[in-house]
């Protein structure tokens, strides 16, 4: 069924209101490990800190956000199918901007306790993928899914490809005097005011049938278990949590690789992440939207895990004097990370009634969110032994992931997966 032009504007205004997002995360990523790296302009711990106490507060700073998110964003789900998207979604962006700014402010005063503060702040608010997935949900047939989700992806990568880029430049003295560690912050507050002026300007409410539920807080726990026991999630969320927890392993701690063992600054960290952009936005355009339709979704899943969890383990065995090492691996990792974000989400709306489908990317959020939490706590326990201790288990983890799907996921019991 084509698309008619109104689903082509929302389709559109979701692309830019991810691409705008992620780009706001995306500038955040080369100055991150700069904040706790010895020797760094920008480090915040006090002089002090060792190394690995400065690993131990990065990680939790990063599981901040996440364990944030777990808590609120399926309570925004759950509002986003009562009140509708819309509102939800302009909501949340405006969350975040405040978190930037709050960010800055603790940046420039080293204050800890705000950073975390702003963090956890951003991640209350940050219902907006998942009610981003919903809108796309709405407005899908079952054959343009996986290629709608894929645009989603796009936009991922270039915000990975603009974002970083900026972010190297935006914390880069040398290139402007008055630059300096907080101002990729203002910026991403600046790009999340005007994502929500976009969103309530072009984006028209995607939501037909509204929940009559109360809202549960006690959600976030229930997730959780429905998740694991939910006919349908829970032959794909629990394979999609150990991919995801194996991949936070991995970009919670390579930047500060990057920066510790292979001598890279907040410059070389961005364009390398940029780098990373451009290999999911091509194989956003030259796999996703060609596979789509043509291959059943669990079938590209079964592949695309051990993808994953192979380049992984090559990151960890890179020697320190083989730099050049660490450029070949982005475009196969981000060929099977592409195929395995659109294929998933496209999945787990094909087996979601429409009425909850912003329950279930809620609760598919939820899952997403503690696998985020917990591996970045235990990274920053690991780095400080060994540095490259997370990047092993996040393979180990992916990996795991594909064998669980594979046994799991059982495609004659779900019609509509195998369209």
């Amino acid at each position: 069924m084509p698309a008619t032009n109104t689903n082509k504007k929302i389709l559109w205004t979701i692309f830019l209101t991810i691409l705008i997002d992620m780009l706001g995360i995306g500038i955040l990523i080369p100055v991150f490990p700069m904040l706790v790296v010895p020797h760094s302009p920008f480090r915040v711990t006090p002089d002090s800190w060792s190394a690995a106490e400065g690993f131990i507060m990065l990680g939790w700073l990063m599981t901040s956000f996440p364990l944030a998110q777990f808590f609120c964003s399926p309570i925004l789900g759950q509002l986003a199918d009562r009140f509708g998207r819309r509102r939800v979604l302009a909501l949340s962006i405006s969350g975040t901007a405040c978190s930037y700014v709050l960010f800055a402010i603790g940046v420039i005063s080293k204050n800890i306790p705000l950073m975390f503060i702003a963090r956890a702040l951003d991640g209350a608010s940050g219902g907006n993928i998942s009610v981003a997935q919903a809108v796309i949900g709405d407005i899908s047939s079952p054959q343009s899914r996986a290629k709608n989700f894929g645009l989603i992806g796009m936009a991922f990568g270039l915000g990975f490809i603009i974002g970083p880029f900026i972010g190297g430049k935006l914390s880069d003295a040398g290139l402007i005097s008055w630059f300096d560690v907080a101002t990729p912050f203002w910026f991403a507050a600046g790009l999340s005011v005007i994502n929500v002026m976009l969103v309530l300007k072009f984006l028209p409410e995607t939501l037909k049938i509204r929940s009559e539920k109360r809202i549960d807080i006690t959600k976030p726990i229930h997730n959780i278990v429905k998740a694991f026991t939910s006919s349908g999630l829970k032959n794909i969320i629990p394979a999609t949590f150990l991919f995801n927890a194996g991949f936070t392993f991995y970009t919670t701690f390579w930047g500060v690789i990057l920066a510790e063992q292979f001598g890279f600054t907040q410059g070389h960290i961005g364009n390398y992440f940029a780098y990373i952009g451009i290999m999911i936005i091509l194989a956003q355009g030259l796999l996703v939207r060609r596979l789509s339709g043509k291959i059943a979704d669990y079938k590209v899943l079964r592949i695309s895990f051990f993808g994953t969890a192979a380049c992984l383990l090559a990151y960890y065995f890179i020697p320190v004097n083989q730099v050049n090492w660490i450029y070949y691996i982005p475009p196969i990792m981000a060929s099977c990370n592409a195929l395995t974000f659109a294929f998933s989400a496209a999945l787990i709306t094909r087996v979601t009634p429409a009425n909850i489908r912003g329950e279930a990317m809620g609760i598919n959020s939820s899952a997403n969110a503690l696998a985020q939490a917990i591996p970045a706590i235990l990274a920053g326990y690991m780095a400080s032994h060994h540095p490259r201790l997370p990047i092993l288990v996040g393979s180990i983890c992916v990996f795991g992931g594909g064998i669980l799907f594979h046994y799991l996921f059982k495609p004659h019991h779900h019609k509509e997966a195998i369209k």
